[in-house]
């Protein structure tokens, strides 16, 4: 009998390495596994960028399931004969059928759950990412240069159908600012629909770049002074009915008192989101003054050097402001999971609401030609400035510790600074190659 070639599919989650890892089954059983999906391990997500597991909080028991999401499909197939390719994004479960307290993506709608059930509100997001790509050419000059896309069209065309196949909707691709960088956005959905869509953006670029026989990385920094590689995370907020709220006509910078207040939350507890928004070791290379990332703890109008921007929007006749208007969180990377940068955006934005923050300084400007008298009186604070600042301040926030959770904020801090021992005594561009390959 000729042996018949089988399609596996692998059911994935994203971990707290920002890394899609899963198990994986025969095609024709999908169906069967929706409910009870594959065994998974709490130490599972202990796994972190380099492959191990330094110290786990879990030990080699425990038990769980890691389900297969309705949304979560990713189906690769490029009409060439080759293999297709299937992955679905999953949750992890306790063996009751429980979400489990560590599932990023259980974690997120637990934020989202909360925020409407206290305030009627849902948050509209979209994630938009810049990677490099081996395949570009580097040539003096290139910076957003049209001619930086010649050569890569067939890879183009391929990611773009891609995600559409998958049913993203794309919007932009474009040459970056810094060599064979490019950046890629899709359209705004629900936050939790976004955050999906991020997972399969990177997953769907990887794979599709390996068909190239390019080498796609989302890493931060892939190479060392030069500018690196962020994920813009644009939210807004609606109401049930899909009106926006986070726009006032009359307010400064034409945000709504619970727009201010959502943005103010995230402010207050900035320090401790970069812990995970920001979450490697090279991250804060790349988080430096005058390389249009964020540095400081500010809410600015169209600055893209500010923690929170206060995006443009056209204003011509016709155009429905409020629908277009957002804020954009600069302060974040792709060695994180979408899932936990945006669960800590919205619970931020309700302690935020909750607490009925006052709108934060509107700034305009570089803060760093100000005093440290005049930020304080601002109230502009500083970002870590490297990952073990970023971690002790999360540890220091007893708030943002309260969201994640006794098992999932204890997890999460011995992963990361495992992950630092690890890369201690890696000299840096060693270390950025390193997370160039992981990420």
């Amino acid at each position: 009998m000729a042996i018949e070639r089988e399609t596996i599919v692998t059911v994935c989650c994203s971990d707290i390495a920002g890394q899609v890892r899963g198990k994986g089954f025969p095609a024709r059983e999908l169906e069967n596994r929706r409910r009870f999906g594959v065994g998974w391990t709490p130490t599972n997500i202990m796994i972190n960028c380099f492959g191990r597991i330094p110290a786990t909080p879990f030990g080699a028991e425990g038990d769980l399931m890691l389900v297969p999401s309705p949304e979560g499909d990713i189906t690769l197939d490029y009409g060439d004969g080759s293999p297709v390719e299937r992955i679905v994004l999953g949750d992890i479960l306790t063996l009751s059928g429980e979400r489990w307290d560590g599932c990023l993506r259980g974690f997120l709608k637990n934020a989202l759950d909360q925020l409407e059930a206290e305030t009627g509100l849902r948050v509209l997001a979209s994630f938009e990412h810049e990677f490099w790509l081996d395949g570009g050419e580097e040539r003096p000059g290139d910076a957003y240069a049209a001619s930086t896309l010649r050569g890569l069209e067939p890879f183009i065309g391929d990611y773009v159908g891609a995600l559409r196949a998958n049913g993203l909707q794309p919007d932009t691709f474009l040459p970056e600012y810094g060599p064979k960088q490019y950046e890629i956005t899709v359209d705004p959905a629900l936050a939790l629909t976004a955050a999906d869509e991020a997972v399969k953006l990177r997953e769907i670029g990887r794979s599709v770049a390996k068909k190239h026989g390019y080498h796609l990385s989302f890493s931060p920094v892939v190479t060392r002074g030069i500018v690196g590689n962020g994920v813009h995370i644009h939210f807004s907020l609606i109401d049930r009915d899909g009106n926006p709220v986070a726009y006032d006509a009359e307010a400064p910078g034409k945000l709504s008192a619970i727009g201010a207040s959502f943005c103010a939350g995230i402010l207050k507890h900035g320090r401790a989101i970069c812990a995970i928004a920001a979450p490697s070791v090279v991250s804060y290379e790349r988080l430096k003054p005058h390389s249009w990332a964020a540095y400081y703890l500010n809410l600015a109008d169209r600055d893209r050097e500010a923690l929170l921007r206060i995006c443009p929007y056209p204003e011509v006749e016709g155009v429905n402001v409020a629908k277009r208007y957002n804020i954009e969180f600069r302060g974040a990377d792709a060695t994180a999971s979408p899932y936990l940068q945006l669960a800590m955006l919205v619970h931020a934005g309700l302690a935020g609401i909750r607490e009925k923050l006052p709108a934060p300084y509107l700034s305009s400007g570089d803060p760093g030609t100000l005093s440290q008298a005049e930020r304080d009186e601002r109230g502009i604070g500083d970002l870590p400035r490297t990952l073990p600042e970023a971690l002790d301040a999360l540890e220091q926030d007893s708030v943002a510790m309260g969201w994640l959770g006794p098992v999932l904020s204890k997890a999460y801090l011995m992963h990361k600074r495992g992950e630092i021992a690890m890369a201690e005594g890696i000299e840096i561009d060693e270390l950025c190659r390193i997370y160039a390959r992981a990420y």
